[in-house]
């Protein structure tokens, strides 16, 4: 082995390890990002608590792979408000 070949196996080993070491927190920031979205969809205290568990490493991961798993999530959206426009044929508003 050269030491060209060791220097470039030293230097991507180095930079593996600093990556594996920032992922974490990337998934973190990702799910900070994502703060607003999720209490517009589940009000404030599901927003938060559905964000807090996302952001933590290992609990998040395992979080979104059960909820892909069931096909819903864990904490639902809040109902969606329905507008009721009346009748089209009339033209008429229900009240």
């Amino acid at each position: 082995m050269t030491i060209r070949q060791s220097l470039k196996k030293y230097g991507t080993r180095k930079l593996m390890r600093r990556l594996s070491r920032s992922v974490p927190w990337i998934g973190g920031v990702i799910a900070i990002a994502a703060l607003g979205s999720a209490i517009k969809r589940k009000g404030v205290l599901g927003g938060v608590v559905h964000t807090a568990l996302d952001a933590i490493p290992f609990v998040g991961a395992a979080k979104n792979i059960v909820e892909a798993g069931r096909g819903r999530d864990f904490i639902r959206d809040k109902p969606a408000i329905q507008y009721d426009l009346g009748d089209p044929k009339s033209g008429r508003t229900a009240r």
